[in-house]
Formats: structure tokens, sequence, C-alpha cells
């Protein structure tokens, strides 16, 4: 009689994991890194890139070539979600078609670097400016509202807002330069950076609706007809936030700006697209409504030239007369108005910045906390209000963590305040025998500031710190012993693309609305003479 067997039970498939190749063949591979050797994943991707040959095929990530063996993918420091470079060998006839993907998928790779670093520099700037960190840079960015008070949130909020309009002005430089592919990666990183922010803080602010229609617009001038039902979503979700930070009918943000329409340019792209997106969907009717109310708001920025010669004959140069008179919707009386707002608010940010300078100056002349953080300077000068000495009270604030309960404990208790001042003094002391010089700071000349974000306005700027001489703060910084005044505690960074980032922000507070209609006015132009065309009459 024949034995039952029992059946093996089979293995548990090992866990899958995605490999982005680029190259050769482009696409994303679900592989078993643990089982996976390089044999098999080249034979895979010549498999996917038309049968060829698999000996053709190398294959490259982390800038070494992956060598045939007994090893896994996992063993070679392959990880999910890894990259990697898929290149042909030459074969007769087909060397210059293999150079052109080799150079493709370089230029790939590249841009996804650039990509990195962008939202890491951001990422960083983000951190050491929102959470107290020890400063690191000349320049210092903070929240501002369209009057230039500071506007204070909850750092998680702070920090997602820092990086959003950081990357959301990187893109708008990349539009500028009509460089439209690369900047809705950018403006990709700047929607999810937004995300990560509080969504009842975001529903105040305008720049969210305004990223959305800079995608659109991106969408567009690229002549992306694939993106209609994307466009279609984001542009409604730009109606609802403008409705929702504006206003009905823009009424909130035209008080905030003291009746003008400074807010016009947005919404004459908005319809504009709007009535893009209707005429490719077919609905003619719709095209035609946003279109022709689109073209009514054009006719309306269009500056008259007695307005301009007007304003120039009173000084005012030519392009910053015709920004006055867009946003004051040509009311010469009202573009004044603006013109000298403006220049007051740049006296008051040259003033404010020569004071940040040297309050950055002498908060780096303090030391670092124990945590790495700076000296909380509005804490500073609470504790000097009520008549304690800068550099003692700071020093209590340093080794306290900025807690200035505890910072108080000991300035007022006598015996802790005179051992205090025993260990500076001994510090200051050990200090002077020393050969080596304390490395010195000098301000490094920065013009960068976030554009105002309404109503309400939130503003990320960068204080513009001239280049200028010793700080008023102590002229006999006491830090801890051993310790290089300045210091950046280590920290990695990357200090081209933070300067690339910092130098591309303007702090004009306007600068969302201030929009050269030009493009837009060829748009106009294009869409109605196809809408003619279809539906047989002028709009």
């Amino acid at each position: 009689m024949e034995e039952l067997s029992t059946p093996p039970v089979p293995s548990e498939a090992p866990p899958m994991a995605k490999l982005k190749v680029a190259g050769a063949w482009s696409g994303v591979l679900e592989v078993a890194l643990d089982t996976w050797t390089v044999q098999m994943l080249r034979a895979e991707v010549a498999r996917r890139s038309n049968g060829c040959d698999p000996t053709r095929i190398n294959l490259i990530s982390g800038g070494k070539v992956l060598k045939d063996g007994d090893s896994t993918l996992v063993q070679l420091g392959l990880k999910n979600n890894g990259k990697v470079l898929a290149t042909l060998t030459a074969d007769s006839g087909k060397t210059k078609e293999i150079e052109e993907e080799a150079m493709k998928a370089k230029d790939e790779e590249e841009h996804a670097k650039k990509l990195t670093r962008i939202w890491e520099a951001a990422k960083s700037m983000s951190k050491r400016h929102s959470d107290g960190s020890f400063p690191l840079d000349d320049y210092n960015i903070e929240l501002e509202d369209q009057n230039g008070k500071k506007v204070m949130f909850a750092e998680s909020d702070r920090r997602a807002l820092m990086m959003g309009l950081m990357l959301h002005e990187n893109a708008k430089g990349l539009i500028r330069k009509n460089n439209y592919k690369d900047a809705l990666d950018v403006l990709t990183m700047a929607e999810e950076a937004f995300s990560l922010c509080d969504q009842k803080v975001l529903k105040l602010i305008d720049n969210v609706p305004i990223l959305q229609l800079d995608m659109v617009w991106c969408y567009f001038m690229l002549r992306d007809i694939s993106c209609l039902t994307v466009a279609g979503t984001r542009l409604e979700r730009a109606r609802k936030g403008f409705e929702s930070s504006h206003g009905k009918d823009s009424a909130r943000f035209r008080a905030l700006q003291a009746g003008r329409q400074a807010d016009l340019a947005l919404y004459l792209r908005l319809e504009l697209l709007e009535g893009v997106v209707s005429y490719h969907n077919g609905n003619f009717e719709k095209a035609q409504q946003s279109i022709s109310s689109a073209q009514i708001k054009f006719n309306q920025l269009q500056v008259p030239d007695e307005a301009l010669v007007l304003l120039m004959g009173m000084g005012y140069k030519e392009r910053s007369a015709k920004r006055a008179l867009r946003l004051a919707g040509q009311d010469v009386p009202a573009a004044v108005d603006l013109l000298v707002e403006e220049r007051d608010r740049k006296t008051r940010r040259v003033e404010e910045n020569l004071k940040r300078r040297d309050e950055i100056m002498e908060q780096k002349q303090y030391g670092k906390t124990p945590n790495n953080k700076a000296v909380d300077m509005e804490k500073l000068k609470e504790l000097a209000s009520i008549g304690f000495e800068r550099y003692l009270a700071a020093e209590a604030l340093r080794i306290n963590e900025n807690d200035i309960e505890m910072a108080l404990d000991v300035l007022t208790d006598p015996e802790k305040n005179c051992g205090l001042q025993s260990i500076m003094e001994s510090r200051r002391k050990r200090r002077n025998t020393q050969t080596t010089p304390v490395t010195e700071f000098t301000a490094a000349t920065t013009d960068a500031l976030m554009p105002a974000v309404i109503p309400e306005p939130v503003t990320s700027a960068v204080s513009n710190l001239e280049q200028g001489g010793p700080s008023s703060g102590p002229t006999a910084p006491d830090v801890p012993e051993g310790e290089v005044l300045f210091s950046g505690g280590g920290e990695e960074r990357d200090a081209e693309m933070e300067d690339e980032l910092a130098n591309e922000l303007t702090g004009d507070p306007l600068a969302d609305y201030d929009i050269d209609v030009t493009k837009e006015g060829e748009a106009l132009s294009e869409y109605v003479a196809l809408l003619n065309s279809v539906m047989g009459q002028s709009l």
C-alpha cells in the first residue's frame, strides 16, 4: 500500500523592492533584492530593451559598475527605490543613438541630483531658522506679514511654510527663465512641503493657490494637453483657495490693500487657464465666458501712456511706475501712494536689517547652548530690561538652554550669580593667554526676502546684512573653554545651494501680483481666434 506523503509547504516569497532604471530602458522594476543577482537584473533590463543581447547591457549604481558574480543585489548595496543607470555597448549603426541615450540618462541623473540638493538645502535652512539653532548664516529668515511684522507659528508649521516658500520662489525663477519643465518638478516639491503644514494655516494664505496656478501655467506653456484633467482640478483648488484667503469677490484682500486691485493679474491668468481647459474639454460656452472675462481684465491692466508720463515726470522710474499703475488699477493717486509706501518699506527694511545684523553678530558671540541652540535674543532683551548685565544674562540663558525661569534663578541667587561671574572671569583670563586667535565673523551682504502672503500675509524674510564694522554687542564674549566663536557645530551644509536659494528671495510682498501679462495677451488672442472659428461669432 502506497504511503500518503505530505506535500511540501511552499516557502514564503521574498519581499519585493522597486528599482528605478534609466538609460537604455527607463522604468521601475520590482525585484527581490535578497535573491536577485546582477545577471538576473541585466537579463530583465535587456528583455525590456527590445530584447537586446544582455551582454551589451552595463549597469551602474551609486557611481559603481555592477559586475557579475554570486553576490545578491542587497549585498551590493542596492536598496528599495534605488536608482540604476543602464547603458548599451556600441554596435554597428547604433553608436550615435547609444551616445544620445547615455547623454539623456546622464542629464536625468544630474537633474535628479539637483532636485535632491534643492530639497535638502531648503529643509536644512528652514530647520536652522525656525528652531533657534545656532546661527550659521550671515542672514536671517523670518516669516512676516505685508507690514513687516513677524508672524509666529508652531515650529512644524513654520518649517513647512519656509520650505514651501523657498521652493516656490526657486520655481518662479525657473519660470522667468522659461524653464517650465524643471519648474514643475520644483513646484511639486513645494506642494509637498506646504502639505506638511496645518491646513487651517494654509487656508489663511494665498501661496498655495498661487502655486496651483503656476503649475497649470507650466502645463500650458509646455502645451501638455495630457494634463487637462489634473489642470482642471488644480484650477478648482486655486479658485477655492483664493476665495478662502482673499474673501468673496476679493473683499478681504482689497481691504488689506486699501482698495487697490493688486490681484487683477492673478485672476486674469486664472480665468484664461480655465477658458483653455474648458475649450479642450469641448465646453465652448464656458470657455467663451472665461476668455471674455480674462480679456476685460487684460484691457484693465494696460498702462495708459499719459498716466505713465505723469508718474515718470514725478521722478519715478518707468518700471516702478508701470508696476504701481497696474497694481493700483491705473489710479494715479493710488499708484503714488503705493510708491511712497514701498519707499518707506525699503527704508524701514534697511534700518531693521542693520539692527538685525548687529543682533546676529552679538548672538554668535555668546556661543551655543548644550543642545547647539543660539541664545534667545528676545529673552535676553527681557532680562536686560530689568537690569541684568547682557553678557551675564546671556550666559545664564545659554547654560540653561534658554529657560528664562532657570536663568532668573541663577541671576537672582547671590551665590549662583557670584559663581557664574567667577567662571566667566576664569574663562576670560584663560582665553587671553591663548595664542590661537578666535575666529572672527564678518557679515556678508545678502539681499533676500521671501514674497508676501496674504491676507495677514506671511513672508519668509532674509535680513539684508550690510558689510559693517565691529558688533555693538559685548567686546569680550564669554564662551566655553575650547569653543571657537561662530562655529557651525560640524553641520554638513550645501552652502552653494543654500546661497542660491537665499539669493532668489526678494522680500517684495507684491511680487506675486506683479505679473507681466504679455504672454497672457498672446494666449488670449490665440483662443479668441479658436473660439471664433468654432462658434462662428466674435467675442
